[in-house]
């Protein structure tokens, strides 16, 4: 069986806006271990885990646990659609690409849509591809708006973690519960809610945008068990995610730079927000500085697929004309993919 990278060549499509929500509650990790108090006291578990292992000091919750979520995500919307300067009315295309979902059915980003005020002819679903949905949604609209089938789409994505973070703590808080769950189950306690969109939208229309140049993916799936969550629990073998998925990177970005897209010298590389642990090896195996890697993770935990977008909005005003920004995400399962941006 062959093995390489995925190539797409991204024609002309432009990043006209990307928008983040914070959601309201900030819920530090120092409040996790006091909600963890009677598994950490019968396990004999030490303080600050969270912080020394994943590098995670707070993440957020929405103040309304019911529609937080899609009230920041309308909200990063709508401002993305006023930085691009666009109207509901030309949005042809609405793709949901967020993790957390309050239900099976109907697709998340019906409600979405509807809420925004959409109109009829803006076709709409969800991408899902964990951790890795926002870049791979941006990959699906750039081919559509490449081939003329449409001119502007909204990629949006919510995350809502507080469900699976108090079902967590207590199953570890019961009786039954052993190290070997706090382990498995620990990758769910550096979580963290928020909300992003982005409009991309025809180069050749839009000199002011940001130009998307082309994306590099690549598949791992013989790890696909290594973390495996529905909506009330994930379990994750975090040495075996990190290994492989360290492995998954490198095989990738070397083969990109085979192809001639030298990674070597980009400006800025903002990858997935998993741990300090992953950006370090991720920074030591390619060789790209921590100077040229923004790191959100200490103060929202990771934020699962808009890790990536939230981390891009946040430091967007800092980012020269002319860079190369490449966007970065590993999803569970495994699979990867890499977008350069020309800023």
């Amino acid at each position: 069986m062959a093995n390489g990278n995925t190539g797409i060549v991204h024609r002309n499509t432009s990043l006209l806006a990307i928008e983040m929500s914070l959601p309201q509650v900030t819920v530090t990790s120092d409040e996790i271990d006091e909600m963890l108090t009677p598994a950490r006291k019968r396990l004999r578990l030490p303080k600050g885990v969270l912080q020394r292992v994943a590098g995670v000091y707070e993440r957020r919750w929405w103040r309304d646990r019911d529609n937080g979520w899609k009230q920041g995500v309308v909200l990063a919307a709508e401002r993305a659609m006023a930085k691009a300067g666009i109207m509901r009315d030309q949005v042809g295309l609405l793709i949901n690409a967020s993790v957390s979902r309050q239900h099976l059915e109907p697709a998340v980003s019906t409600g979405i849509h509807h809420s925004l005020g959409l109109p009829s002819s803006a076709m709409n679903f969800d991408i899902t591809n964990a951790c890795l949905g926002f870049v791979n949604a941006m990959t699906m609209a750039s081919a559509m708006i490449d081939s003329g089938q449409i001119k502007y789409a909204l990629v949006v994505g919510a995350e809502d973690v507080e469900q699976v973070q108090r079902g967590t703590v207590d199953r570890l808080n019961s009786k039954t519960s052993t190290r070997a769950d706090f382990n498995n189950q620990f990758a769910s306690l550096t979580l963290g809610s928020g909300a992003a969109a982005a409009v991309l939208g025809p180069t050749d229309e839009h000199p002011e945008g940001h130009r998307l140049r082309h994306t590099q993916a690549r598949a791992g799936t013989e790890h696909h068990e290594l973390c495996v969550a529905n909506m009330q629990d994930m379990r994750t073998d975090s040495a075996g995610l990190l290994e492989n998925g360290i492995q998954l990177i490198l095989d990738t970005w070397k083969g990109a730079n085979e192809d001639g897209y030298d990674f070597k010298n980009l400006d800025l590389v903002i990858p997935h927000q998993v741990s300090t642990v992953y950006i370090r090896n991720f920074s030591t195996i390619t060789g790209v500085g921590m100077d040229r890697i923004p790191v959100t993770l200490a103060d929202w935990g990771n934020v699962a697929a808009e890790a990536v977008p939230m981390t891009l909005a946040h430091i967007q005003d800092d980012i020269e004309r002319g860079q190369r920004v490449l966007l970065m995400g590993v999803g569970s399962g495994l699979n990867t993919a890499m977008m350069e941006v020309q800023w």
